[in-house]
């Protein structure tokens, strides 16, 4: 993908964000490649905090919509926030990553997953019966090691921080993404 889609994408985030409280931001949706089905997530900061982020692991839609969604999921309907007000609006910082297919990992325990995974490049998806949880590669920069990192994401799906089970199942997928 080359920076203009970036652009591109960002501008329709926020383009999508802006129309909620009748602001006009322009945004070019007439890209053949955002007819395609593509995953995404939005993240939204404001003063340098994260602010909201939502997004599909999984492509099921066409990208145009699964961005749009996941904007206004991000900006209104992130349950770790209120939703974004008018005045909050012109603080807040846009970021779309489009996720690569998830590919599942083999491993035998949870030490062989750890030294499997490759920080700053993966997001991992965990999963263990109905627990599910996933963290972005840009997760790596608040949780540089492998241990902390999976620790975390085993909070996020509810579960404490030191389980384990042979049946948990992690995947991988890398992003792209750009940043207003």
């Amino acid at each position: 993908m080359s920076a203009d889609r970036g652009d591109v994408m960002l501008a329709i985030a926020r383009g999508e964000i802006a129309r909620m409280f009748a602001v006009r931001h322009e945004a070019d949706e007439s890209h053949p490649w955002l007819a395609e089905h593509g995953a995404c997530f939005v993240t939204l900061t404001q003063h340098g905090e994260l602010r909201g982020c939502i997004g599909t692991l999984e492509a099921h839609r066409p990208l145009l919509h699964d961005l749009k969604a996941n904007a206004l999921a991000a900006a209104f309907g992130d349950p770790r926030f209120p939703p974004l007000t008018h005045a909050d609006y012109p603080h807040i910082a846009v970021e779309v990553s489009l996720l690569t297919p998830p590919q599942a990992m083999e491993f035998s325990d949870e030490k062989h997953a750890l030294a499997q995974l490759r920080p700053d490049e993966d997001g991992v998806i965990f999963q263990f019966a109905h627990y599910r949880s996933t963290f972005l590669p840009q997760v790596w920069k608040q949780l540089p090691s492998p241990h902390q990192f999976m620790a975390h994401l085993k909070h996020k799906a509810g579960l404490p921080p030191d389980f384990w089970s042979p049946e948990v199942r992690l995947s991988r997928y890398t992003v792209e993404k750009w940043k207003e």
